[in-house]
């Protein structure tokens, strides 16, 4: 698991943002239905940011990261990857998600992220799109940069590069737009040496990329819970909105 279940993003509310939200059923187009939560802000700059979260699924910790985003202006929308093994319906901190997760596919999650971005264009076909994931959402948020969405970039938060079956370092070449990724320095599962593997296969590829490893930091260190790695987390935050910024 990336959280405990009383983890929250390291971002601090904005006071008075005029910003709304909603539950959602989304379809694929393979017709999987499967729940989504959007939030908007009234005073949207443009962008709009599909969240891919680690292996829970729609945890309340990328419902509030959503609420971040929009108060920030920028519209997201978090989705939840089981809706074909476990349909829609709200689940508490117990959902055996570790039951489910080896029944995703990347076929699956790439059809409903496409559902995804498509409701954040419905508005404007034209919208630049991002998505951006963590752990098993992270592999899965670069691996959308080979799927033919059209995105301005896909952001990463300690994603495994070679995550199997298919890592994202082996389609580097299919990659149509920027990558970010933000790493922890002090992470087992992903040694620092395979993090620059996965630059150097960016680079040859002539993917434009930004690859950040945090020193010292571990897997998950995005985490208000987390406060020995609060100036990280500002950092990375940081990082992730000058991304939006520059490639809109």
């Amino acid at each position: 698991m990336c959280y405990d279940a009383d983890a929250s993003p390291p971002v601090d509310p904005i006071e008075g943002a005029d910003t709304s939200h909603q539950d959602l059923t989304l379809t694929a187009a393979d017709g999987n239905q499967f729940a989504a939560f959007a939030a908007t802000s009234a005073n949207r700059k443009g962008p709009g940011i599909v969240i891919l979260p680690d292996v829970r699924g729609l945890h309340h910790f990328y419902q509030q990261l959503a609420l971040r985003f929009a108060e920030h202006g920028y519209d997201s929308i978090a989705f939840d990857y089981f809706g074909r093994t476990a349909g829609v319906a709200t689940r508490d901190d117990e959902f055996p998600y570790a039951e489910h997760v080896p029944l995703t596919t990347l076929d699956g999650v790439t059809a409903d992220t496409a559902a995804a971005v498509a409701h954040l264009r419905a508005e404007g076909p034209d919208r630049a799109t991002f998505t951006l994931g963590f752990c098993f959402g992270g592999s899965n948020s670069w691996h959308q940069a080979a799927a033919g969405h059209g995105l301005a970039g896909a952001i990463g938060f300690y994603g495994r590069p070679n995550r199997p079956p298919v890592g994202p370092i082996e389609r580097v070449a299919e990659f149509g737009c920027p990558i970010l990724a933000l790493m922890g320095g002090d992470d087992p599962g992903i040694p620092v040496e395979l993090v620059e593997e996965f630059r150097s296969a960016l680079n040859s590829a002539g993917v434009e990329n930004e690859v950040v490893v945090y020193a010292g930091a571990p897997h998950s260190f995005f985490d208000r819970q987390q406060e020995q790695y609060a100036t990280e987390s500002a950092d990375a935050w940081e990082r992730v909105l000058g991304f939006i910024d520059r490639h809109s």
